[in-house]
This record gives structure tokens, sequence and C-alpha cells, in this order.
């Protein structure tokens, strides 16, 4: 089951709630808006679908693009709006959303259980030391669209986990490796 949801802020967030009926809750933040990234992206359905029936998954397309800054600003309001209905919030993204991710929870004050990034880009490096969740960094060996070395390369140094699988960028064919690199980890934590 899949209800529209709207996250309050100054900037226009509409998304899609999947099973929300569940106690706990991750939100996923999608690719880069300006690359047709959206709340539809496969790889974020991926997770999604991974997390049912037990926890429900925000899918939410960003505002106005705003180079980044508003983006995080976003993601940071939809884990406000999850928190206010779900037991347990966990925060997924998938490339631009992976630093948007990191972002947000670097950001946090608590509210989140776990975080889980996909192809991360590497300017994001410097917000892995903020977060103070449980991080597991998934990234595709053959991707030379970002370099995600250093992101995978800070989590290690942290003790977090790091999953490599044999994919590209877009995680062509890999959509189920995603997916449970990705969902039961979250799960668990949540």
């Amino acid at each position: 089951m899949t209800r529209p949801a709207v996250v309050p802020g100054a900037r226009e967030v509409v998304g899609r709630l999947d099973t929300p009926a569940a106690d706990s809750a991750v939100v996923a933040c999608p690719p880069h808006p300006q690359h047709g990234g959206s709340r539809s992206d496969p790889r974020l359905r991926a997770v999604s679908d991974a997390l049912a029936p037990d926890v429900a998954c925000l899918r939410f397309d960003y505002g106005e693009w705003d180079g980044g800054d508003g983006e995080a600003v976003d993601a940071v309001n939809a884990l406000s709006w999850a928190a206010d209905r779900f037991d347990r919030v966990g925060l997924f993204g998938y490339s631009f959303g992976a630093g948007v991710a990191l972002r947000a929870a670097g950001r946090d004050t608590g509210t989140l259980a776990a975080c889980s990034v996909l192809a991360p880009p590497g300017d994001a490096a410097a917000t892995v030391e903020s977060v103070d969740c449980p991080l597991r960094v998934v990234v595709g060996e053959r991707d030379t669209t970002v370099d995600w070395t250093p992101v995978a390369e800070r989590s290690r140094e942290r003790g977090d986990d790091v999953v490599s699988l044999p994919a590209d960028h877009g995680f062509a064919g890999q959509l189920d490796g995603l997916a449970a690199a990705v969902g039961p980890f979250l799960s668990d934590r949540l």
C-alpha cells in the first residue's frame, strides 16, 4: 500500500509513503533532480520493496533546485516528518541523494537508528565524521560516475560497514543485490 505524503517546510516537498501501517520508517533521498532523479528511482523502489512489509519507506522529491543545501534541508524535514509518525527512523540515499543523506545524518539530533548510502559522491566524505548512527556504505566496483573512494575509506576508518558490489553507477542488473545489502541492514536496526 502506498499513499501520498507532503513534508512540511519552506520548500514544496512531496513524496510517497510505502507500507504506511509499519511502526518504523526509512526516508529515501533520490539522486540528482537535474539529471532525472526522483522518488520513482528504481534503486529507491528496490530498497523500499526490501523493507516491506515491516518497515515503511518515504520516497520523496526535493523542492526547487538549490545546489544541495535546500535538498539537505528537505531531507532533514523529511526525517522530522517521519519521526513524528514512526517509532524508529532510518535514512537511505543514492548518488547525489547519498551525499544529501550523509549531510542530513550529520545534522541529526538523535532521530536516526541507522543510515545507508549507495554510490556516495566523494565530496561527502567530510560529513561521514558527523554521522552518529550505524552507517553502511554500498558501492559499485565499476562505478566511474562518482568517486566513492573517499567516503568508503573514511567509513572504514570509523569502523562502518562498506559493501562492494560488482556493478556500475546505475547498478544495472544488481537491484536485488543492492536491496539485499541495504534492506536488511536498515530493517535489523529499526
